[in-house]
């Protein structure tokens, strides 16, 4: 029972730290607008970057980003040595999905939210601090070359797990003790995908809204 307990105490720790909106906040507090009535109502950091410009996207960006770590970071603060060392992972992926959760369907805003990247490499950071700099090179490299944030939003939600089972298969640092941390990214991936069902039609259908420099060139034709 006092298992469930933690695990209970480590979903609503991810949950209300990932529901923090803060595109929504910054975009209010800068241009007095509601974000989810912009662009695609999202309100992570490329529909902030639509909003209310570079600054407010890449605030917006960090800030999920820092949240989904939090959710990580305060779990394992509060539930260290309170429970086994075998179920402190899984206490902690069940923190870092429940991040994404809160993210996409906040309970601070109806239940409407973004679509997970942020706090999704929030929490895998603070598993392991090298994605972060992965996010940030696959997240920019694909936004400035394709132009679709939902196309690095889908291969960050692949490349996480895939770290996690790299790590996992060969056994690197205490990573090959636990399919925990894989088992976290192929759940938060799933919930990323499914948020973004609509984008992934309009991929299909050649339609899907671009950014960045791709954005200009299409409309410098």
């Amino acid at each position: 029972m006092t298992i469930i307990l933690y695990f209970l105490a480590a979903g609503l720790i991810g949950y209300l730290c990932g529901a923090i909106p803060f595109g929504f906040l910054y975009v209010k507090l800068v241009k007095k607008q509601d974000l989810r009535e912009i662009g695609s109502g999202r309100t992570g950091g490329t529909n902030s970057l639509r909003a209310a410009g570079v600054g407010v996207g890449v605030a917006t960006g960090l800030s999920d980003v820092f949240k989904g770590a939090l959710g990580i970071w305060l779990s394992k603060l509060i539930l260290s040595g309170h429970t086994p060392d075998n179920w402190l992972p899984w206490m902690l992926i069940t923190a870092g999905v429940f991040s994404v959760i809160g993210h996409n369907w906040s309970v601070f805003l109806k239940f409407g939210g973004g679509a997970g990247t942020g706090p999704n490499i929030g929490w895998a950071t603070a598993i392991w601090w090298p994605m972060f700099p992965i996010g940030f090179i696959v997240m920019v490299g694909l936004l400035l070359g394709v132009g679709m944030a939902s196309v690095a939003s889908l291969a960050m939600a692949a490349i996480i797990p895939l770290v996690f089972v790299v790590l996992y298969v060969f056994g690197y640092a205490d990573f090959g003790a636990t399919p925990a941390y894989l088992v976290g990214g192929l759940i938060a991936a799933g919930i990323v995908v499914w948020a973004l069902r609509p984008n992934i039609k309009r991929i299909i259908d050649g339609t899907e809204r671009v950014v960045g420099p791709r954005a200009k060139r299409k409309e410098a034709r």
